[in-house]
């Protein structure tokens, strides 16, 4: 019997070239990981299993090889890992956490994660949100939770040259997160910011 094959909720989308370039990414697995920061033995345990550090500032994430964790509030992160890795490292976080007040549960066919690729990815992002992502918090690494084009959103800013970031909406906002930027990332919808400028003195 042949095993099953995972696929995100966008996996048959087509990538668009507009302003930017959007694409679904179809082979990441998801972690919800809970646990009190301040507990070491939590803390310790989990470096143990990713290889790093959980990031336990605000707003941002730590990664090493092909994992990563995203800050999502004082007692919560996102792991994120390949498709075919989820299970694994979910149960080995489970193991090593017994004991320990946590949480660790495999929630990849939860979420749909699309990447917007280029100069301009931020503008067309905050078409849809209510935040300015042009200021220096928005740096390479950075991670917010918000509203986007009206519903329940996450960012991962994962560079800064070319701008890339990963928008994370749930499955079943999944394709109306994908034609809202299929709308709002045409060149011929592309802005230009302005910012501030010399005036002449006469």
């Amino acid at each position: 019997m042949s095993d099953p094959v995972f696929r995100s909720g966008l996996a048959s989308a087509k990538a668009i070239k507009g302003s930017v370039s959007v694409s679904a990414i179809d082979d990441r697995g998801m972690i919800d990981l809970r646990g009190m920061a301040q507990d070491k033995k939590f803390i310790a345990a989990c470096k143990k299993v990713l290889g790093f550090a959980l990031p336990t500032t605000p707003r941002q994430s730590s990664s090493k090889q092909d994992i990563t964790a995203l800050w999502l509030s004082p007692d919560q992160w996102l792991i994120t890992c390949s498709r075919d890795k989820a299970a694994e490292i979910a149960e080995k976080l489970h193991d090593a956490l017994e004991g320990i007040h946590s949480l660790a549960v495999d929630v990849s066919d939860a979420r749909s994660i699309i990447r917007l690729e280029g100069d301009g990815a931020k503008v067309v992002v905050m078409k849809g949100a209510p935040v300015d992502l042009t200021t220096s918090d928005y740096e390479e690494g950075y991670v917010r939770r918000l509203r986007f084009a009206e519903m329940a959103a996450l960012i991962h800013v994962v560079s800064d040259s070319p701008e890339t970031i990963d928008l994370y909406v749930f499955r079943s906002y999944g394709q109306y997160a994908w034609d809202w930027l299929a709308a709002t990332s045409t060149k011929q919808s592309s802005l230009k910011l302005f910012s501030a400028q010399e005036v002449a003195v006469v």
